[in-house]
């Protein structure tokens, strides 16, 4: 089955209100083509799950979001997406703070389609407080722990970037980390993937690669190519995140217009070129940690 389809396709199965899902992590392998394509649609009252970075801020810069659950909104040397502190400082947005691990359980419990899993994440932190909604559990056995008890969070739609897939959605991510991407894909009724490269089935290499595919491919409702789909942030190991660029997206929140005129107005490829190219993305460095 032929998967494939362009940006336009992908946002048209999106409906106001959905529960969106979006991979990747802080300024790493975002699906930022598909989160451009969303800016650019009339979508509204969205929930947006995320490890965020700046799929999070050009989502609030845009009013896409209703609510927000996510573990952190960063930029990695940038430490806080300027477009969401001025959202949240704002009250333009509901949020749910998680720690990170609270996220990751939370998508997991879906993923495995149970109400909760138990954790001991979480207590002793004001994350308990600020959420109340969120339950402490008894544990059944002699030993009677206090637990919290996460509840699943389900996704709708998750949104991915990955470096390669073939039309039937046999994906594989090379970078050194796949982040929770996996379990976002499994949590969604939906899954929709950008990709860096679009082969032939015999192009992913033989079992020795099977450990690059994180997800079955009946999980991939539909894959989009996208070149350069992850910038500003990166996608290891073809390009490194563009600081260069997050800089002028981060002082945009002063004259956000600007940003929107130059950047955000044309299709995907107009955009890369607006940005200098897909030579320039591609020769940006891998960070060091």
């Amino acid at each position: 089955m032929d998967k494939t389809m362009n940006h336009q396709e992908a946002v048209d199965q999106l409906s106001d209100g959905m529960t969106v899902g979006v991979g990747g992590w802080g300024a790493r392998r975002k699906p930022m083509s598909l989160i451009r394509a969303i800016c650019q649609s009339d979508l509204k009252d969205l929930t947006i799950v995320s490890y965020g970075g700046p799929d999070v801020g050009l989502l609030c810069a845009h009013q896409k979001v209703k609510k927000l659950i996510f573990g952190f909104v960063s930029l990695d040397l940038i430490p806080l997406d300027s477009h969401f502190r001025k959202a949240r400082q704002n009250k333009e947005i509901e949020v749910m703070e998680l720690d990170e691990g609270m996220v990751q359980w939370g998508l997991r419990a879906a993923a495995m389609r149970l109400p909760f899993l138990p954790t001991r994440v979480g207590i002793g932190t004001d994350v308990l407080k600020n959420n109340p909604e969120i339950k402490f559990i008894s544990s059944p056995y002699s030993d009677e722990e206090s637990l919290v008890a996460m509840p699943a969070i389900k996704l709708d739609v998750s949104l991915l970037h990955v470096n390669k897939s073939d039309k039937k959605g046999n994906t594989q991510i090379y970078g050194p980390d796949p982040f929770f991407d996996e379990m976002f894909a499994r949590a969604a009724d939906k899954t929709f993937i950008s990709c860096e490269e679009l082969v032939e089935t015999d192009n992913l290499g033989g079992k020795e690669a099977a450990i690059y595919n994180r997800f079955e491919r009946s999980l991939v409702s539909g894959i989009v190519h996208s070149l350069g789909g992850a910038h500003p942030t990166s996608c290891a190991p073809n390009y490194g995140f563009d600081l260069e660029h997050l800089k002028i997206y981060s002082a945009a929140v002063k004259s956000f217009g600007d940003y929107s005129q130059n950047f955000l107005q044309g299709s995907a490829e107009e955009y890369i070129d607006a940005v200098g190219g897909h030579k320039k993305i591609q020769n940006i460095p891998l960070p060091q940690f």
